[in-house]
């Protein structure tokens, strides 16, 4: 089974507004409202692909209430715990360039987190696999996920998966995640590089967080691809395929939905890698999460 963690789960409202400007009244030339958080998303992503997947994490409010009803019509199995405040609302502007005003999340606490624990003890077994990814409400510190996956050591066998940023990823490696997927940004905001390192730095760098825990390491290049460094000492590269950037949102989770599907299915690093490539890729190019059929286009484009 695979489980899916969203500490932050969100709705996500696009606007496009043409030639945007600071300061004064500007009118939308579109809009929409859709359900956002990069754990839910991954297992929308994975729906699409044909795996089973079950979503946790907690909602508040009259946003929380949205986020469930919206994932029922989806047809997304989740279970979500429901706690204080109201579950953010992220605003996404898409006009000469693409703008991102991200809310801080609901009041999660600890005692929140630990119910949540208890909820994963009685739910993973071995082979399963635990993806938690983003961000975390401001109610709780960067070791959230460190703190939590001490508390699921006696757990053992889960393929745990992070997709985080700064200490909040950082902080998880001693406990061997299966993979993390940073993307080049993310990296050099960890390692304190003021430009984008070329391929040879990637990977070294990419080697220095599996000296740190992780067994596996993605990162994710945008337009450029992808790198990966793997736990049987490779090292691999794949160009993003060609074309027009529509909304980079959830691109990253659809990576890490194509990583595991096809890692699932052929145990190959780098069918894997290809796979995801394609699925952040054709999500690039499409308002919403790509269909199966669009991914496996993208992908062939690849061969």
């Amino acid at each position: 089974m695979i489980y899916t963690v969203t500490f932050n789960p969100s709705l996500d409202y696009y606007v496009q507004v043409p030639n945007i400007k600071s300061g004064v009244v500007n009118r939308t030339a579109s809009e929409r409202l859709a359900v956002g958080g990069k754990g839910i998303n991954v297992s929308l992503a994975l729906k699409e692909l044909g795996e089973e997947t079950m979503a946790l994490g907690f909602v508040a409010g009259f946003t929380g209430k949205y986020i469930r009803n919206k994932v029922t019509e989806l047809g997304l199995n989740y279970d979500f715990i429901e706690v204080g405040g109201q579950s953010r609302i992220n605003v996404k502007i898409k006009s000469n360039t693409e703008t991102d005003i991200n809310g801080t999340g609901a009041a999660v606490t600890q005692a929140d987190v630990n119910k949540l624990v208890r909820k994963l003890k009685n739910l993973l077994k071995e082979g399963d696999w635990l993806i938690v990814c983003g961000s975390v409400p401001s109610t709780l510190g960067t070791s959230a996920y460190a703190d939590m996956f001490k508390k699921l050591k006696s757990v053992q066998g889960v393929n745990i998966v992070v997709d985080a940023t700064g200490k909040l990823l950082t902080e998880t490696l001693k406990y061997r995640p299966f993979l993390i997927k940073p993307n080049v940004y993310e990296m050099c905001e960890i390692f304190g590089l003021n430009t984008i390192p070329d391929i040879e730095e990637i990977f070294a760098r990419a080697r220095s967080l599996q000296d740190m825990g992780a067994r596996n390491v993605i990162v994710s290049m945008g337009s450029a691809g992808a790198a990966m460094v793997t736990e049987t000492k490779k090292s691999m590269f794949v160009r993003a395929a060609r074309g027009q950037l529509v909304n980079s949102v959830g691109a990253g989770d659809s990576m890490i939905a194509g990583f595991i599907h096809d890692y699932i299915k052929n145990n190959h690093y780098f069918s894997a890698l290809n796979f995801a490539t394609a699925a952040g890729s054709a999500c690039a190019f499409t308002k919403n999460l790509a269909t199966r059929e669009q991914i496996e286009y993208i992908e062939s484009l690849m061969l």
